[in-house]
């Protein structure tokens, strides 16, 4: 039997769906999809497009909308909320220098804020005042497709107007298809990546390949791992044996969670954390742990310290990916989508993918990567292709249902103590 399987996940698959096509042209085996679709703008309705036969929107349909007013063109400002180490920045770790190029160009004054730690904290703090239509101080932000999924069912986004973002037709054709947003009309991927295990090979003295590699006395406490359940539970779910991305049910998700309490009441997990386990990973009070892969190559540079490594699991690694969307109450979306569209100039995403070292969703980026770089336009973790990801075994962690979205969350929740 073949080892991978696609992922049931509709936003997983098309990842392996870009990362397929990006490989076969690589391979020189014919054009990419996006090839056959032309430079068509994203959602204009082309016969080419809906012959793509997107999936069904999302269970609940959609919320009538009462957009506010767009101040963009009296108020030229953008305020951007995103996770940290997340976008490219200058030798002395103060600037953002596509951003900086971006308001020079554009005469929009761009406030940059690294707001989220994990997807649940940043939602949970910001949708009340979503829900009462109360401005957040934010015109874009910056969530994982499952989360997105839920903002755009509740209504708390806003609509794109995709003809006026001439360079959202560079998204990789195969992301199109995401049952959470058909024809891309509330969201555009920013990044996607692995969720995978990373240590300091000094200071471990030897390699990690597997999770039970963590679980060794000499680095009890001192591993830290992601609050994020999907990529934590779903590598512990891999090196138990059940595939994520599969027909797996509440049993198996609590015998996740019970490998969780055993390894956090015997002390090897030091913390469960979001984005903000890098710091541990700095001080040196963590020294391996579950960690998303962009991080590590960002921590190598960061601390000038090549010893930081990033593997995936010999049981196989998560994929996911994160999403630009503009919040119900801002009034500055048109701003907004011009910020969107710079990032999605290839040469824009080539420089930002440089630096963060994800997964890259622009189309073209691989060609500019090549005159910046081209030892990191070969990097399976910007540019995966096909052979990786099945023979790494990386799927995504299954959708859930609303119900079972909300009684994991729940059973996590009293896992981490929160």
């Amino acid at each position: 039997m073949d080892p991978f399987r696609q992922p049931a996940d509709p936003e997983i698959a098309a990842l392996v769906r870009a990362a397929r096509a990006s490989d076969r042209s690589r391979r020189g085996l014919g054009p990419s999809r996006r090839d056959a679709l032309g430079l068509a703008a994203l959602g204009l309705g082309s016969a080419a497009l809906a012959a793509c036969a997107p999936p069904e929107p999302p269970v609940g349909g959609t919320v009538a909308l009462d957009l506010p007013e767009d101040r963009s063109e009296s108020e030229p400002v953008v305020r951007w909320a995103n996770w940290t180490a997340y976008l490219d920045m200058d030798d002395a770790g103060k600037t953002y220098p596509t951003l900086t190029a971006f308001e020079k160009e554009s005469g929009l004054e761009v406030t940059y804020t690294e707001d989220i730690d994990d997807n649940d904290t940043y939602f949970n703090k910001i949708a009340p005042q979503l829900r009462a239509k109360q401005d957040i101080n934010r015109d874009i932000f910056t969530f994982t497709d499952w989360m997105a999924n839920r903002i755009i069912r509740e209504g708390l986004c806003q609509p794109l107007e995709l003809i006026q973002m001439p360079n959202a037709g560079n998204l990789l054709a195969p992301l199109r298809d995401v049952s959470f947003d058909p024809g891309r009309n509330h969201s555009l991927t920013w990044q996607s990546g692995f969720a995978g295990i990373g240590y300091h090979k000094k200071k471990v003295g030897r390699e990690l390949k597997s999770l039970e590699d963590l679980w060794a006395p000499d680095l009890k406490g001192r591993i830290s791992v992601l609050s994020e359940f999907r990529d934590t539970l779903g590598l512990i779910m891999q090196a138990q044996g059940v595939d994520p991305s599969g027909d797996f049910g509440q049993a198996e998700f609590e015998a996740a969670i019970g490998e969780v309490d055993k390894r956090l009441t015997e002390g090897y997990i030091r913390r469960i954390k979001g984005n903000s386990y890098l710091n541990d990973l700095k001080s040196g009070n963590a020294v391996a742990g579950i960690v998303w892969s962009g991080d590590l190559f960002i921590l190598r540079a960061e601390t000038e310290d090549e010893d930081w490594e990033f593997v995936i699991p010999d049981s196989g690694g998560m994929l996911w990916s994160d999403n630009l969307m503009v919040p119900i109450t801002s009034h500055h979306r048109r701003n907004a989508q011009r910020v969107m569209d710079h990032y999605y100039d290839p040469k824009v995403a080539a420089e930002v993918a440089a630096w963060v070292n994800y997964i890259c969703p622009v189309e073209g980026a691989r060609a500019e990567m090549e005159k910046i770089d081209p030892e990191l336009a070969e990097s399976p973790f910007i540019f995966p292709g096909e052979d990786y990801i099945e023979d790494n075994n990386i799927v995504g962690f299954r959708a859930l249902s609303s119900q079972e979205d909300a009684d994991y969350s729940a059973l996590w929740a009293e896992a981490v103590g929160n």
